[in-house]
Formats: C-alpha cells, sequence, structure tokens
C-alpha cells in the first residue's frame, strides 16, 4: 500500500507564495519521478511540474519562473514552491508518484489539496 500525503494548499492573495508538500509511504518501490498536476473546475487535469530521481525537471509554460519543485529523496517527499501567485492558478493541487517494483511501474495519487489566488 502507498500513500500520498499532500499539504500546504490554501487561500492567497494575488502576487502571493505558498508551497505544498507530498510525502510518499508505504511499498514505494524505486521511485522513477514525483510530480505536481491541477485541475481547475472544468478543466482537464495538467501537469504543472515534475523531479526525476535523477533530478531533472520539467514545467508547464505558464508556470516557468514563478514555480520550483524540488525532492528530499531521504524523505520521499516532494516539494512546490509557488510564487508570484495569480487566479489562474487557482486549481486542485495533485501530487503523483512514479516508481517501480522489479519489471512493473505503478503511478499513484495523492487526494488533491486546494488552492485559491483571489484577485
Amino acid at each position: 500500500q502507498v500513500q500520498l500525503l499532500e499539504s500546504g494548499g490554501g487561500l492567497v492573495q494575488t502576487g502571493g507564495s505558498l508551497r505544498l508538500s507530498c510525502v510518499a509511504s508505504g511499498s514505494i518501490g524505486s521511485i522513477n519521478a514525483m510530480g505536481w498536476y491541477r485541475q481547475a473546475p472544468g478543466k482537464q487535469r495538467e501537469l504543472v511540474a515534475t523531479i526525476t530521481n535523477g533530478g531533472n525537471t520539467n514545467y508547464l509554460d505558464s508556470v516557468k519562473g514563478r514555480f520550483t519543485i524540488s525532492r528530499d529523496n531521504a524523505k520521499n517527499t516532494v516539494y512546490l514552491q509557488m510564487d508570484r501567485l495569480n487566479p489562474e492558478d487557482t486549481a486542485v493541487y495533485y501530487c503523483k508518484l512514479d516508481t517501480r517494483r522489479g519489471w512493473n511501474r505503478f503511478n499513484y495519487w495523492g487526494q488533491g489539496t486546494q488552492v485559491t489566488v483571489s484577485s
């Protein structure tokens, strides 16, 4: 059983900052990558940022320069530092774990944390 526990969401004004955290626990296996996705009302879930086990990162164009993803491998934790937030960033943010055990690859999702940016 794998669990992803997210925290750090909330309400912030335009221009403010939030830091999301996601801790993975259980029979994780070998982590390939961890990342953050978001889903706004009426929209599809989209990739926000990912970081591989080797530290390579990938960002959604609209968050480049404002968001920073990082990992603490020893704690199986991924962070998303979000600066200069704007109302378009309002969404439920989900943590995703991409892992493998033997030859099998698995994806796990957190329960989501709400981020609301007021104008």
